[in-house]
């Protein structure tokens, strides 16, 4: 829900077939306005403020932190007390951010951990009484369609169907876009699996005592993703005939780049809008199975915050390159938020 007078993004139409993103004319934006965008997920909290700038923005202060609100989702049905605690604090320094910037309108959105959860409705009671801040939870199909808003600018040119990923914390979701070559793609079909890295991590733990075990376990895990997967799969057929573009978004996807070439730290700049070749992520993700919890921490751009979670999303990443066998796809670090913030400020202009 977006704050200032609570007017809340439009909601994509029911039934029939899916509209597109609607191209934004030439505005006038409104003098010295600042908007933000706050994503809850299972995993991290993302905040990014930025204000408008031709067609599109300039970003003035970002915060992320990883709060892995999920944790402990997938037995319990509830979130935890120390989960809760984690993201609370972090949202209260995502207020104080939106205060110090003079933030003139703002959308929070939680996902799948808050859809999920028995008590998600009471941790955001908690949230506004001790933050002020109103998050939204918002459906899977809002999260595909915003994730597609944030970054179909990255899809490599083409005229064939094209697909775009997002794995998060708690779910998946798929979103193909119809053939053509148009700046502003038209959803053909979106699907949602119950599994991303920490519901999975959970649900099936990549463990063992030797390598060997280690990828019995890797593939477990990636024949789940494959079957929720499976529906989505059999709507896909005549598409994923000629598969073309490929578009993923998340920390996995970019994680995974950085590892493929090998980068000393994280660089944005290197990995927002990086076209990989399938064949090489898949390699990483075998080096990655075969490896331990605290060997994988050693490498460059894991650590200790993603050393646990990264194989289930290379589980999941496989499972989708089986799925749209795409020679390369194309890497994006941004998604939900820049979706909320182009929404924000196309709903807030006026025609120039």
């Amino acid at each position: 829900m977006a704050e200032r007078s609570q007017q809340a993004a439009p909601r994509p139409a029911a039934g029939g077939r899916a509209p597109g993103i609607s191209p934004r004319r030439t505005r006038a934006w409104p003098q010295r306005h600042t908007y933000a965008a706050l994503d809850l997920g299972t995993n991290n909290c993302r905040l990014l403020i930025a204000r408008p700038e031709g067609d599109g923005f300039v970003v003035v202060d970002a915060f992320s932190r990883i709060v892995r609100l999920g944790e402990g989702l997938a037995a319990t049905g509830r979130l935890s007390d120390a989960a809760m605690d984690r993201a609370v604090e972090a949202l209260a320094i995502c207020a104080e951010k939106l205060k110090r910037r003079h933030v003139t309108l703002v959308r929070s959105v939680a996902t799948e951990a808050c859809r999920r959860a028995t008590n998600g409705a009471d941790f955001i009671g908690r949230v506004a009484r001790e933050t002020g801040i109103r998050l939204e939870i918002i459906t899977a199909e809002q999260e595909a369609r915003l994730a597609v808003i944030g970054c179909h600018a990255l899809l490599e040119p083409g005229d064939g169907p094209a697909l775009v990923f997002d794995i998060g914390g708690g779910s998946t979701e798929l979103v193909l876009l119809a053939e053509g070559d148009a700046p502003v793609p038209e959803v053909e079909d979106w699907f949602s699996a119950p599994w991303g890295v920490v519901s999975l991590s959970e649900s099936e733990p990549h463990v063992g005592a030797n390598e060997a075990e280690l990828r019995i376990a890797y593939a477990r895990m990636k024949q789940r993703a494959t079957d929720a997967f499976a529906p989505f799969a059999a709507r896909l057929v005549a598409a994923a005939k000629r598969p073309g573009r490929l578009l993923g978004t998340s920390g996995t996807v970019t994680t995974l780049a950085s590892l493929h070439l090998d980068l000393p730290s994280y660089d944005r700049k290197k990995i927002d809008g990086l076209i990989v070749a399938s064949d090489d992520l898949r390699a990483v993700n075998h080096r990655l199975a075969g490896l331990s919890i605290d060997e994988r921490a050693t490498l460059r751009c894991i650590g200790t915050e993603r050393a646990d979670l990264v194989v289930a999303g290379c589980a999941i990443l496989e499972a989708i390159l089986d799925l749209w066998p795409a020679e390369r796809l194309s890497v994006a670090d941004r998604g939900i938020r820049e979706g909320i913030l182009r929404g924000l400020m196309a709903a807030d202009a006026v025609p120039a």
